[in-house]
């Protein structure tokens, strides 16, 4: 099967992501052991979600007893954004609803954003490309992480308790260049803090992403699928 040359293009743009996700999936892995959550379990969902900030937000629901229903739909709505993302580069993928929906699997912030030619179109050899390095080296940081986190009798001494709050404290930080996703960034980690000390585990970080998704007006990069 011939790749692409503009796909090898987009894998070797997509290092630099590729590289940092490593580090994230790994801390992920680490923490998801830490927080509980069964070998398999770690792994498949880095396989089947694929998303940090959706995966960061439920094994901290999950580690903090929250139920799995919580921990879902906080998952589903921090990715909200993959709809706006998806609308605005279906166009530029081939075949019919289904062959684009499988194609469309391949967005995430860094690619979507390599993949934009900045008139509307984007190209879709970049963004397999550049998808597929990332994809693999989330999957090796986060195996890479589970076997750490379950061979370490005690995790939480590598300080792992501080991957959430650092994680999304980055995502904030990366939001405050526009003023109205800087004030619905903020709102949200207030009400995630004080649900997290006044209302049961996982109901603040659920409601600080429903508060997240008022600024939600147009898809927005980051270094790693956030």
């Amino acid at each position: 099967m011939r790749v692409s040359p503009v796909a090898v293009a987009g894998a070797r743009q997509a290092i630099p992501f590729a590289a940092a996700g490593l580090v994230v999936s790994l801390s992920f892995g680490i923490s998801a052991r830490a927080a509980g959550l069964p070998a398999l379990a770690t792994i498949a969902m880095s396989v089947l979600v694929y998303a940090g900030s959706a995966q960061f937000a439920a094994v901290a629901i999950l580690g903090q007893g929250g139920s799995v229903s919580a921990a879902v739909l906080a998952a589903v709505l921090m990715n909200a954004r993959y709809i706006a993302m998806g609308l605005a580069i279906g166009p530029s993928l081939k075949g019919g609803r289904v062959r684009r929906a499988l194609e469309g699997q391949a967005v995430v912030d860094a690619s979507w954003a390599m993949a934009n030619r900045g008139d509307g179109r984007f190209d879709r050899h970049t963004l397999f490309g550049s998808s597929a390095l990332q994809y693999l080296t989330w999957q090796t940081g986060t195996i890479i992480g589970v076997v750490a986190g379950g061979a370490l009798p005690n995790p939480e001494a590598l300080g792992v308790d501080a991957v959430f709050p650092a994680f999304f404290l980055a995502l904030l930080v990366g939001e405050l260049r526009d003023a109205e996703a800087a004030a619905a960034a903020i709102g949200g980690a207030i009400v995630a803090v004080v649900g997290g000390l006044l209302a049961p585990p996982g109901i603040g970080i659920l409601a600080a992403s429903a508060i997240a998704l008022v600024g939600v007006r147009r898809p927005r990069t980051a270094a790693v699928r956030a």
